[in-house]
């Protein structure tokens, strides 16, 4: 054991017991965070607009706060962009995140000098607390890869401005800058493909022993390196690799492919970072769910996915929460975004602590019919079938054919990326849409009462998200393929990649 670990354990069990304090406290440590916020942006615009000075409780709040998302809130967000200061939050932000909308176009996250250091502590504590949970700390001592976006940033109104990851990679903790890899001019590199190709360079003779990013990408970099070393699995190029972390999607519909390249199983951590905030991170090897962090300066509120599109929604606090329930998450954060929908949603699988699990997006479900089929449904019954009969996914999304040009009802399309294709294609479906029918009692109803026909998948060509996400500008970095959405847009684009 070197230095580094062995000091980490130690680290790692004072953090626990900070981390503790406030797990044991959940209600008054949300309390806490909530008068804080609303005292220390009193003064702001949004703040006189809203009269903060009047907000003494939770019902006072949402009383005066309507729940926006970015673009209802885009008014006071484009004069922060412009360079005013105490708009949103005291001051001007330290940084705009700039991430891509599918209806606000470019999006400007702002990213305060409060909340910045949130980002920073959640990535360190989700390590920390696997650490004093397994006792496993060898690979502080190795190198640790983040595939990550660009760190160069511009400037909008004085602010540096660039991808969240890109902005982290400016605060890796001094004692990891030598353990970290890629080096900084490979990490510059816009272009994905020539980016991972100088990764795999750098990293194929390293002492590698934390890999991190999302899935899809991970996979293209292990598939890279693979070729370059004369098809060696992962583990025989990294011979100490052990833990991977990775966010941003669920790691179910990869996990099979990806441990079939590693050549073994490893532990692996899940987080939840945004733009808007570092929400919640795995702490538990044993236990399911996120632990959702109540102390880093974000006060949640939640909406009943049911009520969410309603003219006054059901707002509630953390107190209020039900287990197993689909919510659509609320912000309001130290960064002053205020009532934010973020558009994710989240169902609670514990509250002794509260730990919570991502089921998909508000704006990513199927009801052209009326059967609101969201993404966890989806990838639970599809994964449920492929488990077995030993079927590998790389990618999929899926999407309503209300039009069908042969005859027959309308049904679901899935566009599908094997890596390992099921031996019988059309049995493979049925099973899929028996899987989806017990997910979803209203898609139940809808076959059973033949408005729609089962569902249809098209097979795709190896490579063929990759393909179609260059031909979107999105390849890498922090994009994902929606797994579902109610219009024909990248249905119609991924027609010309089928089988």
């Amino acid at each position: 054991m070197g230095i580094k670990s062995a000091l980490s354990k130690s680290f790692a069990a004072w953090v626990v017991r900070q981390i503790e304090s406030w797990k044991l406290h959940p209600h008054k440590t949300q309390q806490k965070v909530f008068k804080k916020l609303i005292s220390t942006a009193a003064g702001t615009a949004f703040g006189r607009d809203h009269q903060f000075d009047q907000i003494k409780t939770y019902a006072d709040f949402k009383r005066l706060i309507p729940v926006r998302d970015y673009e209802q809130l885009r008014s006071y967000i484009d004069r922060v962009v412009q360079g005013e200061q105490n708009v949103l939050w005291p001051g001007k932000p330290a940084y705009f995140a700039k991430t891509s909308g599918t209806t606000s176009g470019v999006k400007y996250i702002p990213i305060s000098k409060a909340s910045m250091p949130e980002h920073i502590k959640a990535a360190r504590n989700a390590l920390l607390t696997y650490i004093h949970e397994t006792g496993k700390a060898d690979f502080v001592d190795g190198k640790m890869i983040f595939l990550q976006g660009s760190p160069l940033m511009k400037k909008q109104a004085g602010i540096p401005t660039g991808r969240l990851s890109g902005i982290v990679a400016h605060h890796v903790p001094a004692y990891l800058q030598k353990n970290r890899m890629p080096s900084f001019a490979t990490n510059c590199i816009e272009d994905w493909e020539e980016k991972v190709d100088a990764i795999v360079e750098e990293t194929k003779l390293a002492d590698m022993r934390l890999i991190s990013g999302i899935p899809p990408w991970v996979q293209m970099y292990f598939d890279r390196l693979s070729e370059v070393s004369g098809g060696k699995k992962i583990k025989d190029i990294f011979q100490n690799f052990s833990l991977f972390v990775y966010g941003g999607v669920n790691f179910e519909p990869y996990r099979a492919r990806l441990e079939e390249s590693i050549g073994k199983k490893v532990d692996s951590i899940e987080t939840y970072p945004a733009s808007e905030g570092f929400i919640a991170y795995q702490d538990s090897q044993t236990e399911k769910g996120l632990l959702l962090l109540l102390n880093s300066g974000i006060f949640y509120e939640f909406i009943p996915v049911g009520t969410y599109h309603q003219q006054e929604p059901e707002r509630l606090s953390l107190e209020e929460v039900e287990l197993n329930q689909n919510y659509a998450l609320i912000l309001n954060t130290n960064a002053g975004l205020w009532g934010y929908s973020i558009g994710d949603t989240v169902k609670f699988v514990s509250k002794n602590p509260y730990r919570i699990v991502v089921t998909g997006r508000i704006k990513h479900f199927i009801s052209a019919f009326g059967e609101h089929v969201i993404g966890e449904e989806v990838e639970e019954a599809l994964l449920s079938v492929a488990q077995q009969e030993g079927v590998e996914i790389t990618e999929f999304t899926v999407a309503p054919q209300v039009n069908p040009s042969e005859a027959g009802l309308p049904y679901h399309e899935w566009f599908i990326e094997f890596a390992k294709a099921p031996k019988n294609m059309d049995q493979f479906a049925l099973r899929v849409d028996a899987a989806l029918q017990q997910k979803n009692v209203y898609y139940q109803d809808l076959i059973a009462g033949k408005i729609l026909q089962t569902l249809v998948i098209r097979s795709l060509k190896q490579g063929s998200f990759i393909h179609y996400m260059k031909s979107q500008g999105k390849l890498g970095g922090q994009n994902k393929v929606p797994r579902l959405s109610n219009d024909r847009k990248i249905a119609d684009e991924l027609i010309t990649y089928i089988k």
